[in-house]
């Protein structure tokens, strides 16, 4: 039961988080040049926001879910099911972020939704 809490976690805040660090991401733009002042004013530029901080915090707690997790079960078990992640964020970017998502993107969701399916059922 453990498991089942901590993976809803993993899944609900980290995806969460990278919903909510999506758009003012986009809003900024991009990183030009590599250079140490150039990534401190894009952090600082960043970390302006409000939704960014959410954000953050919400990752932070789904990466602490996932120490915790990896605590009580195998790295073979605890890497597959996060995989999750990826049909909640099609699911988030198109209900959230108004995405749209094509027929190919929502067969791959589907594949790793079966995979998701069958490690956990090979649970213990």
């Amino acid at each position: 039961m453990l498991e089942f809490f901590f993976l809803f976690t993993i899944v609900v805040a980290g995806t969460g988080g990278e919903l909510c660090v999506s758009p003012p991401l986009k809003v900024i733009g991009e990183v030009h040049g590599f250079r140490a002042a150039a990534l401190v004013h894009f952090v600082f530029r960043a970390m302006g926001g409000g939704w960014m901080w959410i954000g953050v915090s919400m990752m932070t707690l789904a990466f602490f879910s996932l120490l915790a997790m990896l605590s009580i079960e195998n790295v073979s078990f605890v890497v597959p099911v996060t995989a999750l992640s990826y049909a909640a964020g099609a699911v988030g970017a198109m209900l959230f972020l108004h995405e749209r998502i094509s027929m190919q993107r929502w067969l791959g969701v589907f594949i790793v939704c079966v995979g998701v399916t069958l490690v956990w059922l090979s649970r213990r």
